[in-house]
């Protein structure tokens, strides 16, 4: 694995543990999403780069336009729930009471 792999392997881990563990706000929950997108969007482009495949130059796009999507969509669910409930917090929401 070279170095570059393991960097980005190792982002996309942080991203996950984040995700998993650090589940006190809905920000932070999308900050890791992102972060996870991001190094994601990063090992594609490297990785058609490294390929030299033109098969596979419209994927790096098209999964940062599906990050921008999902970006947009959490950040409005964040909104919505601070609205109705008055705070982002996960522990606040409770899926049989909306």
């Amino acid at each position: 694995m070279t170095p570059m792999h393991f960097s980005f392997s190792t982002a996309f881990v942080l991203g996950l543990m984040g995700l998993a563990f650090h589940r006190t706000h809905l920000l932070s929950a999308l900050l890791c999403l992102e972060g996870m997108m991001l190094s994601l969007f990063v090992a594609l482009s490297l990785w058609t780069l490294q390929t030299e495949s033109t098969n596979f130059s419209a994927a790096p796009m098209l999964l940062l336009a599906l990050s921008a999507c999902e970006a947009s969509t959490g950040l409005a669910l964040l909104v919505a729930t601070a609205r109705t409930h008055g705070t982002d917090r996960l522990q606040a929401l409770n899926l049989l009471q909306c």
